[in-house]
């Protein structure tokens, strides 16, 4: 006993902290910040004044809307502290950091309405497999007691909280905490270093009893931990430090501390647990599967585009030594020079000359380089470590600048937003002729559009995507298409009968010919086809054709004035009288969506989805998610275009869902005429 951790991990370390929306992640990276003398003072949230707020949008929505980097030293150790944006909107800033950190610090506190937001956290690094402790963030303000808020806090983990502090109260106010390992306890001081002191007498039985369920926990992995603990041998203190220790890398535990980050109160004693505890880059690169050697291996975390230093790649030096000018390959081959090492304090860099194993720094202009990928000086590069798979986005608008000669600036600016972000989404709709940005939320395309107009001065128009409607016919009818125009020398001829017919939903075009005798040459039946087919992109009620049979039948031809042309133009006659015979109907796309959402909202969902035309399939628990459940359901597109936005209104911000296609429906009525106007076609 006393032996498993292998003693405390030296190096640099890499440290994220996430947690769910307004948990306190950024006033608790200041706090650090403060406490290790790397800023001068703590500044608060509301002051728009933290490390983190250095974007105009963050500090006009007083939310973090992506990582922010700082390093520091404690205690001769340097640390690197990644804040990650608790928004689920910008969640996936976090996913390349979490990859490649050491260790994470979820930032929580006792509000059961974050519950699902916890888990949706401690899930994402169960699937990464990152080591993480709790912080129990705003003590002084919670109402339960500690060990029920963590009885209510255990849903969202997959593995034991396990509490290694319990709160010091003096007539009912929280003045510090008793640390269960070293059975002491600490007076809080405002923004100061606690004092260190006897635990009272009064708190003595209540310390026995916590200190007792944290040795039973950590007794699950220790034998003679457990035969102690029977035999009611008080077991050493080292050898308790040495199971936190190596329960925590294991990932067998979160350890819980609790503090107020507000007033810099249990910020030491989460830096000396990340110095003694956290595991160091040899664990993080043999988590991430990263090759033995002396060659470098980066990892790069994030991207970052600065007003005057170019393009930063924010890296995790996995092994190896980076100097300027480092020439690394890419995955799949190609290489990129280094032009720059900098450590990151927020929006500030400072100039280093060079990065080892176990460094977060930013490299300077590597312009090939995504966020993601994996980097080495081993020739021809080596398979990427992390794949970076953004979820579906949920919510997008259609862009375009409000100057027609700002397009070509419009989309190098999204072209280098989307490197940043790679959860951002850009497509060009031909059928609409629209430039559509979609991404994870309202709030997310929001702040892209205020960057778009602040950071880069592009004045921009949104709206909502047009809708992919089609339409189709009812019934067959036969029509002729004659083309004739005489004006001097070779005039022009072409004469076709055409049977349209319609087709069953899903079926598309087919054209045939039933032509005998020569009265359409072969060499003209193509044209005929290519008329139709040029009909078809826009047909009587204005929108794509779809499900149409057209057979040619018969038709004319003149020997000097018929062409190419003049039996397109024939087609495209007998088609536009024809089809609008045909009784046109509107075709909606109809989207089979799947919902997850936290259990106790899941009728509030079902009571939304026929509120926008859909219909209810069905719902069951989500497999392996305690506490969710998955909703069924077929909607039509036009009805999903903000759906995320009262999904999450609905949920505390968790929900989500993912859509495709799955049918065309007929629209009539009200809704079709709106539909045909908006296109500029009357009903």
């Amino acid at each position: 006993m006393g032996t498993r951790a292998g003693g405390r991990r030296t190096g640099p370390k890499c440290i994220a902290i996430v947690g769910p929306f307004a948990s306190g992640k950024t006033t608790l990276l200041e706090a650090i910040l403060a406490r290790t003398g790397t800023i001068p003072r703590q500044n608060s949230v509301s002051s728009g004044n933290t490390v983190s707020d250095h974007s105009p949008e963050a500090r006009a929505h007083a939310m973090s809307v992506e990582a922010t980097i700082a390093t520091t030293e404690f205690m001769g150790e340097q640390i690197t502290f990644i804040d990650c944006p608790g928004s689920i909107e910008f969640s996936f800033e976090a996913e390349p950091v979490l990859a490649a950190c050491d260790l994470a610090v979820v930032v929580a506190e006792a509000d059961e309405k974050k519950i699902p937001a916890l888990q949706l956290i401690m899930r994402k690094l169960d699937d990464l497999g990152v080591p993480r402790l709790l912080f129990l963030n705003k003590v002084d303000k919670a109402i339960s007691g500690v060990r029920d808020t963590l009885k209510m806090l255990q849903p969202a983990s997959s593995v034991p909280l396990l509490l290694r502090q319990i709160p010091l109260r003096k007539d009912g106010v929280v003045i510090g905490s008793i640390d269960l390992a070293l059975e002491r306890a600490y007076i809080y001081r405002e923004y100061a270093e606690s004092e260190v002191a006897e635990i009272p007498g009064d708190d003595k039985a209540r310390e026995l009893e916590a200190r007792f369920s944290m040795l039973e926990t950590l007794a699950d992995h220790d034998d003679q931990l457990m035969e102690q603990l029977l035999e009611e041998i008080e077991p050493p203190k080292d050898a308790i430090f040495d199971d936190l220790s190596a329960d925590l890398r294991d990932g067998a535990v979160t350890p819980v501390l609790i503090g107020t980050a507000e007033k810099g109160n249990g910020v030491l004693r989460l830096l000396k647990t990340i110095r003694h505890d956290a595991p160091d880059i040899e664990a993080t690169r043999k988590r991430l599967g990263a090759p033995d050697g002396n060659a470098i291996v980066a990892q790069v975390m994030k991207t970052i585009h600065t007003p005057h230093g170019g393009k930063l790649s924010v890296s995790r030096i996995l092994s190896g030594q980076v100097a300027d000018g480092s020439e690394l390959w890419l995955p799949g081959g190609g290489t990129a020079k280094v032009s720059g090492i900098y450590r990151m304090l927020g929006k500030d860099q400072f100039k280093l000359t060079a990065a080892r194993a176990g460094d977060t720094v930013a490299l300077g202009k590597l312009d090939e380089v995504k966020t993601g990928q994996t980097l080495t000086s081993a020739k021809g590069g080596i398979k990427q470590l992390f794949d970076v798979e953004p979820p579906q986005p949920v919510f997008a608008f259609a862009l375009r600048p409000k100057e027609r000669k700002d397009e070509v600036k419009m989309s190098a600016a999204i072209q280098r937003l989307a490197e940043e972000d790679p959860s951002l989404n850009l497509r060009h709709n031909q059928d609409s002729a629209e430039t559509v940005l979609s991404g994870h939320g309202e709030m997310h395309l929001r702040v892209v559009r205020e960057r778009l107009e602040g950071k880069n001065q592009i004045p921009v128009e949104g709206h909502a995507p047009a809708v992919p409607y089609r339409e189709t016919i009812r019934k067959s009818v036969q029509q002729r298409g004659r083309h004739k125009k005489q004006s001097g020398g070779h005039g022009q001829f072409g004469d076709v009968v055409i049977e349209i017919k319609p087709l069953p939903r899903g079926s598309g075009f087919q054209f045939t010919d039933t032509i005998t005798g020569g009265v359409v040459p072969k060499t003209y039946i193509q044209s005929v086809e290519t008329g139709v087919r040029d009909y078809l992109k826009s047909g009587p009620l204005g929108f794509p054709v779809v499900d149409v049979a057209v057979n040619l039948s018969d038709g004319s031809y003149h020997a000097v004035d018929s062409s190419d042309m003049a039996f397109q133009m024939a087609a495209k006659l007998a088609m536009k009288e024809g089809m609008a015979a045909c009784s046109p109907v509107l075709l909606e796309p109809v989207m089979k969506v799947e919902i997850v959402t936290p259990s106790d909202a899941t009728s509030k969902i079902i009571a939304l989805i026929p509120q926008r035309r859909g219909q209810i399939l069905g719902y069951d628990a989500r497999p392996d998610w305690p506490g969710w459940d998955v909703v069924e359901a077929t909607m039509p597109q036009a009805e999903i275009g903000d759906l995320i936005i009262e999904l999450r209104s609905a949920t505390a911000g968790v929900a989500s869902y993912r859509a495709v296609f799955d049918h065309m429906a007929d629209l009539t009525g009200r809704l079709a005429d709106e539909a045909m106007n908006a296109n500029g076609k009357a009903a």
